[in-house]
């Protein structure tokens, strides 16, 4: 339709603009319910595989994701009682020894110990500066505590909402994703369904694979730590776990954090035993990038390395550990769709 009429053209162009910045506002008011979703859905795509697996083995589909289900809440259910109660007491065992490893770090030997062992270093100056930091920012360190207490509160609460909308997702998955290919005209149809069962193929298989990785790190250094007699195994161990859950740079930030936390003096941890944890995850890791990874990982998606790095890097600064989870994914679907549908379009041309 031709506006001939200056004041209507530029009625309907304010709309516009004001309907966009409308529908933009509602995103980033909607953002976080927009999160849980999007996380729900990963996770969902994640347990796929295996209830096509069970689908293969002449399971009924609701019977293969009842399976699933609850295969999934035992074991989340048995990971809890087994680690929560000795994390607990672990992390009893840490604070009853903080008050003595506060007073070890306030007596004058343990300044006079360190300030001989980093001579180049005045220690007298940094401990003065800390403490006046310390007591002119009492207010804001106060406030931040405060923030992250509810901020742990809201954490939780949005993981039992991402598990709701999980296991929902999970069991409709197949009528949500025949209700888009609805929407496509039906002469494509056919290719965007097949494209798009590849696409959630491979972000299943990826989250499978990573998930692994992260258990055999869990796995290897709750043993591991044991032996060495390492402080508070259980605990790092789940730290191990966790971290690496994040691509490129979980394993090596959960290995810096645990080899620190051993680091801490007053806790029951020798020099011999930092050294130990410290060759071990530098092993582990050679072992995770150039024999475990390639492994698990390339049956799953193929990205060259240089997309994976730029991928993860994006994905962090745009959505945080989310974001850097799913960046991998996201990247091998475009790389996928770009080899499959605008290659060869451009062949045609």
């Amino acid at each position: 339709m031709k506006i001939q009429n200056a004041f209507r053209l530029g009625l309907v162009g304010t709309l516009g603009v004001g309907l966009g910045i409308l529908i933009l506002s509602s995103i980033v008011s909607l953002s976080t319910i927009i999160t849980y979703i999007g996380a729900a859905l990963f996770l969902a795509l994640g347990l796929d595989p295996a209830v096509s697996w069970l689908e293969k083995k002449k399971f009924p589909r609701w019977a293969a994701i009842l399976t699933v289900l609850v295969a999934v809440l035992g074991a989340l259910t048995g990971v809890i009682f087994a680690i929560v109660p000795i994390i607990a007491d672990q992390i009893a065992n840490l604070s009853e020894r903080i008050p003595a490893l506060v007073k070890s770090v306030n007596s004058a030997t343990f300044l006079v110990d360190l300030q001989k062992q980093f001579p180049a270093v005045d220690v007298q100056e940094i401990v003065k500066a800390v403490t006046e930091y310390l007591g002119g920012n009492l207010t804001e360190i106060t406030s931040t505590i405060v923030q992250s207490g509810v901020a742990i509160v809201s954490g939780l609460f949005g993981g039992l909402i991402i598990l709701i909308l999980t296991l929902y997702f999970t069991a409709s998955l197949n009528t949500m994703k025949r209700a888009t290919y609805q929407l496509v005209p039906a002469s494509k149809r056919e290719r965007f369904a097949d494209l798009s069962e590849q696409i959630t193929t491979a972000v299943g298989r990826f989250i499978v694979g990573q998930g692994a990785l992260a258990a055999c790190n869990g796995v290897f250094s709750f043993i591991f730590l044991s032996i060495i007699g390492a402080p508070f195994p259980a605990l790092l161990a789940v730290i191990a776990f966790l971290f690496s859950l994040i691509p490129l740079v979980g394993t090596i930030t959960g290995s810096v954090i645990i080899v620190g936390t051993a680091m801490i003096p007053g806790i029951g941890s020798s020099w011999l035993t930092v050294l130990a944890a410290g060759i071990y995850y530098l092993i582990y890791m050679q072992i995770e990038a150039y024999v475990l990874s390639p492994n698990i990982m390339n049956r799953a998606v193929a990205v060259p390395g240089a997309v994976v790095v730029v991928a993860a890097l994006a994905g962090g600064s745009l959505l945080g550990i989310l974001g850097a989870l799913i960046a991998i994914p996201v990247a091998a679907s475009v790389i996928m769709i770009i080899k499959q549908v605008v290659i060869p379009r451009q062949n045609e041309l």
